[in-house]
């Protein structure tokens, strides 16, 4: 009987079995392929990067640079096999896909303690714990099942992202702050004001812009709250006018007029280091996303922490139906890992598993646990996870999920390189406390059966 049940054997779900296998716990690994596939799913292989092979920018001033250096300290699957199978891509973090997914096959595979079974999961297991990592194409009865442990309004199909723009890179001679007729007071929102010829343009622009084409399995019928802007822009020149960009309510300080037309931004964490471009959720290509923000009086030097998104995701509300442990409230023992946690990306995916990996063996030894603190990319995404949202969507790593440095203000990019030292000096006792501590399982885990255990089922 394994001690632990992980269902899907993408980035999450082996990076998660791999960390209770590695401490000692014995894992049941359900994975449906090669009997049932996603659309989106064409190899047999674990870990399947589908859409892109690169886990973005190697840097450590970059979010994710940095997250990606604290699952390597941590022991990650996914870094370490990443990092063998690495191939040139300039700035970038790429990989072979297909040997990186051959080669965390053949480890998850290989281990003793991870009995891999092939078959359709369509409903949550009785056993605990169990971790759903399915991904972002959780579809029938598994998907039915866990919209009636969250219920159904929690539990979303696609999802709609704005970019998100650093606030030292707003032009305020330009943006104001202001609520319309003054209500929640004159600091709720920026505005960047546009005059009607501005205005035109920037309509035009989005009209002309390039879009993403959406693969087959991510055609979406959108919600008429929750279209992007693009479609809202193709229905008439003063839609977006009438829309999220009406200035009614509104003065310009600089004209004492009410503007044409208004873009707002709302502040995205309590620091305020962070604004969230309210209603732009859009398909348009992210070149062109950069080039057209820019022409917003108010942007034009804008440096983007995200970039807007439209695109086929199951996930829930995690900070309305996940405990702080990142169990679904009310089902003790039952988890959520990857992107139908709320996290986007393939690297954050695979850090949700590490850390619930890690959790649950602590747990399962009665060993205390603790995730890593926020000034950690770690904890950050899963402070992400368990933050109150208005409209909760999934996100990548960003620099405004970890508190501001203390003090006066700094350059860029010696913050960039003050938040990086912080960030793993802080994650040194957490090691130290947490993963160090863990006997290793060639320490302490079962030695006997070493057979590579692989079930299929129809």
């Amino acid at each position: 009987m394994a001690e632990a049940v992980v269902i899907g054997a993408g980035l999450a779900g082996t990076e998660c079995a791999w960390q209770l296998a590695s401490r000692g716990v014995s894992v049941r690994l359900i994975e449906q392929k090669p009997s049932s596939r996603t659309p989106a799913q064409h190899s047999s292989s674990f870990a399947e990067l589908v859409c892109s092979n690169s886990f973005r920018g190697a840097a450590l001033h970059n979010a994710v640079g940095l997250l990606k250096e604290e699952m390597r300290r941590t022991g990650s699957l996914v870094m370490e096999v990443g990092e063998v199978h690495r191939v040139p891509a300039g700035g970038a973090f790429a990989v072979d896909r297909e040997q990186f997914s051959a080669e965390i096959t053949r480890r998850i595979e290989a281990h003793p303690l991870i009995e891999v079974i092939h078959e359709v999961v369509d409903r949550i297991p009785d056993e605990r714990p169990v971790v759903i990592a399915t991904g972002p194409l959780t579809s029938g009865g598994l998907a039915d099942d866990v919209a009636r442990a969250v219920g159904a309004e929690h539990l979303a199909y696609y999802d709609a992202i704005a970019p998100i723009i650093a606030a030292d890179s707003i032009n305020w001679d330009r943006a104001f702050r202001a609520s319309r007729y003054g209500k929640g007071g004159d600091d709720a929102y920026v505005n960047c004001p546009l005059d009607e010829h501005e205005y035109e343009a920037f309509v035009m622009a989005i009209i002309e812009a390039e879009k993403v084409t959406p693969h087959e399995f991510e055609q979406v019928r959108y919600f008429e709250g929750c279209l992007p802007i693009e479609v809202m822009a193709a229905r008439g020149p003063k839609t977006l006018a009438f829309g999220c960009m009406k200035p009614v309510g509104l003065t310009d300080p600089r004209t004492g007029r009410r503007p044409h037309a208004v873009v707002q931004l709302r502040q995205e964490d309590e620091a305020g280091t962070a604004f969230n471009m309210v209603g732009f959720q859009t398909r348009m290509k992210w070149p062109e996303q950069k080039r057209i923000f820019r022409t917003i009086p108010g942007l034009e030097t804008a440096e983007f922490e995200r970039l807007g998104s439209v695109h086929r995701n199951t996930f829930v509300d995690s900070p309305k139906v996940l405990d702080d442990d990142l169990a679904i409230a009310g089902l003790p023992g039952v988890y959520l890992a990857g992107q139908i946690s709320g996290v986007e990306g393939y690297v954050e995916s695979a850090a949700c598993g590490l850390l619930l990996g890690i959790k649950i063996a602590h747990e399962s030894k009665r060993r205390p646990f603790s995730f890593p603190p926020r000034t950690t990319m770690l904890g950050a995404l899963v402070g992400h996870l368990r933050t109150q949202h208005d409209d909760f969507q999934p996100s990548n790593v960003m620099w405004s999920m970890i508190p501001p440095l203390e003090g006066r203000r700094i350059a860029k990019r010696a913050r960039r390189d003050a938040q990086v030292e912080r960030a793993l000096q802080d994650l040194g006792p957490w090691l130290a406390d947490v993963v160090e501590s863990s006997d290793a399982a060639d320490g302490s885990a079962p030695q006997a059966d070493r057979r590579v255990r692989t079930i299929s089922r129809g």
